[in-house]
């Protein structure tokens, strides 16, 4: 048989073969940047605003009971790391197989971060419950101002597992595309703790006024309210992630959100550790006003954080669905575009508010003329230092959607580093307080050469692969 020959028959015979097909459907488009942050910033927003409401019901209740809000959420949220950093593994790995278009390990990944994070709420329900009062007790806070606390820590800690159920579901959504959903739960869930909110605090319709410990417990009612439907609707195949029953526990799936999730958790203890020595230093040894000045200034520019918390969920459902679609160009492209606009919007904010700071600190003040005078420097300072707050959002989170969690944890702790050892040189140097607040420039700038280095060396691509 000749070459010619042979080849004329093997072309026949591949051509009357079978072909093979994929089956299910293609990989889903990844939205636009807008689609995922202009709704994560209004969810922000509405949560924010809920904030001010639940601030504006306890400060009437007086100091002690505004007091022990602040120390109760400082140790809730402490205690939250485990579970914030399994949503960050949640957010990598969904976005990863839903880029691919694996749709079903998408829904694996849900329902084995939903078991691992109730697991860790189920945990960390006895501490909060059972040592509540102790942990207060370490503030050093007046006899009513700790019992306040102790309660609000007790009646979150019951709730720990309502908030495991929607951190995981929110982060899923987010990751899949889909921020519209969480954004009409939120405004529901906002509605309902309202709500609560007047009738347990101030004790309306007969019920018995809880103050303090009411924002608690009328918080942990409406995330457990939240909890139930969404698994309801989650259930009935409601959500653009599908609720699938089988497959979903496996030791590789586990390593995979462990691995991710841990440099985020410590990451996250990090942050709390640092900025507790930052205002202990600033209560100690510059003064009430300064204290006052520096949290009321913090407090003024939130506004601007919930713009880069819209770009940092943005980033990192778009590089992580980017690379599950094997399309790093895409992934870079996303990263920096979440970034550009994360700086324009932040700065722009700060900016205007630094202008305006002198107007907006006798806004929120009514003290004396120095504490006025030091919460405008506060404003003014980290007003015009955003933009470097910026690349810690969206980079940050464009490196933690590509779950390279690592970078992160370095970068929080030499900034914390850079910022802490400033401070305390300028004290000891007996430079002004303003010395002191300027030193989050050093911490901002020093996270964002190392995050936006970390991004521009192109090595997060490949973390997971790896």
């Amino acid at each position: 048989m000749s070459s010619q020959t042979a080849r004329q028959i093997a072309d026949a015979t591949d051509r009357s073969a079978p072909k093979l097909t994929v089956v299910g459907p293609p990989p889903a488009r990844p939205p636009t940047i807008a689609q995922i942050a202009l709704p994560s910033i209004l969810g922000n927003l509405m949560f924010a605003i809920v904030g001010m409401v639940q601030t504006k019901f306890v400060g009437e209740l007086g100091p002690d009971a505004v007091a022990a809000v602040g120390v109760g959420q400082r140790i809730f949220f402490a205690l939250q790391a485990i579970m914030m950093a399994v949503s960050v593994g949640t957010t990598a790995l969904v976005a990863r197989a839903w880029g691919a278009g694996d749709y079903d390990e998408a829904s694996r990944v849900t329902t084995a971060s939903l078991a691992l994070s109730m697991v860790f709420a189920l945990i960390l329900t006895m501490p909060g419950i059972l040592f509540a009062e102790p942990v207060a007790a370490l503030f050093g806070l007046s006899a009513e101002t700790t019992k306040q606390a102790a309660d609000y820590i007790f009646w979150l800690s019951v709730f720990n597992v309502a908030f495991a159920v929607n951190i995981i579901i929110g982060a899923v959504l987010r990751a899949a595309g889909d921020a519209w959903t969480p954004l009409w739960i939120g405004l529901g869930v906002n509605v309902v703790n309202v709500v609560f909110l007047y009738v347990l605090v101030l004790g309306k319709f007969g019920f018995p006024a809880m103050g303090a410990p009411g924002t608690a417990l009328a918080g942990g009612l409406t995330l457990a309210i939240a909890a139930v439907v969404q698994l309801i609707l989650w259930q009935k195949q409601k959500f653009v992630v599908k609720f699938l029953t089988g497959g979903w526990f496996r030791r590789e799936r586990y390593r995979r959100l462990v691995n991710i999730g841990y440099p985020a958790a410590i990451e996250m203890m990090v942050f709390q550790i640092g900025f507790f020595f930052f205002f202990s230093l600033l209560g100690n040894y510059h003064g009430t006003e300064a204290f006052a000045a520096y949290s009321v200034g913090a407090n003024v520019l939130q506004i601007c954080m919930v713009v880069g918390f819209g770009f940092s969920i943005a980033g990192a459902t778009l590089v992580g669905q980017h690379l599950g679609a094997n399309d790093a160009p895409g992934a870079v492209r996303s990263g920096w575009l979440a970034t550009l606009y994360s700086a324009i919007g932040m700065g722009s904010l700060g900016w205007v508010m630094a202008f305006y700071s002198t107007d907006l600190a006798s806004f929120f003040l009514q003290g004396s003329p120095e504490t006025v005078e030091l919460t405008a420097w506060m404003i003014i300072i980290m007003g015009l230092s955003l933009p470097l707050l910026a690349v810690e959002f969206a980079v940050g989170g464009s490196l933690r959607g590509a779950g390279d969690t690592r970078i992160p944890l370095m970068a929080t702790i030499l900034g914390l580093a850079t910022r802490c050892m400033l401070a305390v040189l300028f004290t000891m140097l007996g430079w002004h307080v303003v010395w002191v607040f300027g030193t989050l420039v050093g911490d901002y700038l020093v996270k964002a050469v190392i995050l936006l280095w970390r991004f521009a060396s192109g090595k997060w691509q490949k973390v997971l692969s790896a």
